[in-house]
């Protein structure tokens, strides 16, 4: 049986989907927080991680990219109420096998894990037609060196002070220090041989990874 693991901060819903799952798959865990998911999963070795974009402490993004540095073999699928091409192809290169919606149905669900289990990539219908023209031009799902040059961390914080937040906004949201934002953003500037914030909004801009 294809074990599964649960990665969302809304507790109500994650419990309603881990009763949705219990019968067709084995649900050897779940997670509240990115940092918990993270240890968990690679203890656990699930098949696939069925995880949300948007959640304090760096998000899908994060849980994603960690893992896969030490456990390239674990799948992702995305469930979230977002649609954004910007979050759908931050996913995807974090790793991600595929994003679907929460406004999937439960027989849905269970065969879009059923899927990524068994390689395919999987895709909400409303975004399949997005997802194919992104690969079909090769933007910007193609490789970045720069982009790739960052951890995780670094590149949530890119995107959340490429849209406008202050460091204390960015640091609320992401439930981290000031002290830890400016050091990721004067990383970043470094890596990206950037002077300030607003060079880096237009680089991401330009990347259209904003």
């Amino acid at each position: 049986m294809t074990s599964v693991y649960l990665v969302d901060d809304h507790r109500i819903f994650l419990t309603g989907v881990q009763a949705e799952l219990e019968d067709h798959f084995e649900v050897v865990g779940s997670s509240y927080d990115v940092d918990g998911a993270v240890d968990e999963i690679r203890s656990l070795r699930p098949d696939v991680v069925l995880v949300d974009v948007h959640m304090p402490g760096g998000g899908g993004v994060t849980v994603v990219g960690n893992v896969q540095e030490t456990n390239p073999d674990v799948r992702f699928l995305a469930l979230s109420v977002s649609d954004a091409p910007e979050d759908v192809i931050a996913m995807i290169r974090a790793g991600a096998r595929g994003y679907v919606t929460k406004s999937i149905s439960p027989d849905e669900l269970s065969d879009a894990i059923s899927r990524v289990a068994a390689g395919e990539a999987v895709f909400s219908p409303s975004l399949a037609g997005f997802v194919l023209e992104a690969f079909s031009r090769s933007v910007p799902v193609e490789a970045d060196p720069e982009l790739d040059a960052l951890t995780p961390r670094e590149q949530e914080v890119l995107r959340q002070i490429a849209r406008g937040y202050a460091y204390k906004q960015v640091a609320t949201r992401l439930s981290i220090s000031v002290k830890t934002v400016e050091t990721h953003v004067s990383s970043v500037l470094r890596k990206l041989q950037l002077s300030n914030r607003h060079e880096l909004a237009k680089w991401a801009s330009d990347r259209r990874i904003v």
